[in-house]
């Protein structure tokens, strides 16, 4: 599928992949997506979950800082694109003791929100290049984009490694 450029393809493409994650989520059994992880290096099912969640809610952030005509530092305080990995370990260790109720709680709230706030944006400001400060040379729903259909994308190719993984150790 190719990246959305108008706000009526990423809501289709956002609300496929979405889709498509749920279902995957509803086909395990309740004590897969509860699992821990064998090693710290591998990410559980739940921790997944907590890392798309963590994501779309920076981008809100972002979102909500633009609004204010501000700069968010970005991806997040301290780090720079180019250390995303240990970003993304930060957020693993912030959620990995978790209840997996509660991370499942928040990829649930997390979805509305971000469905909510991309309904009520328009077209326009939405793909226009440059329209806030902190999108630079950028169009906002690039950066919406990445945090939603394609991270969901990414979650179920992560998930089923983990499935893969699980029912090895089995």
């Amino acid at each position: 599928m190719p990246r959305p450029t108008t706000k009526e393809e990423l809501l289709t493409a956002m609300q496929k992949e979405h889709k498509a994650l749920v279902e995957m989520l509803d086909s395990l059994p309740p004590e897969q997506l509860a699992m821990t992880s064998q090693t710290i290096e591998e990410w559980a099912i739940k921790d997944i979950l907590a890392h798309v969640t963590a994501w779309e809610q920076m981008v809100l952030g972002w979102y909500a800082a633009g609004l204010r005509d501000e700069v968010p530092a970005m991806p997040a305080d301290g780090f720079k694109w180019n250390q995303i990995p240990v970003l993304n370990q930060q957020i693993y260790e912030a959620h990995r003791l978790d209840p997996t109720d509660n991370v499942l709680a928040a990829f649930r709230a997390s979805y509305q929100q971000i469905l909510e706030r991309i309904q009520a944006i328009s077209d326009e400001e939405m793909f226009t290049p440059e329209r806030y400060r902190w999108t630079r040379k950028n169009a906002m729903g690039t950066y919406f984009v990445s945090a939603t259909s394609s991270h969901y994308h990414w979650a179920r190719k992560e998930i089923w490694k983990c499935v893969k993984r699980d029912v090895a150790l089995a």
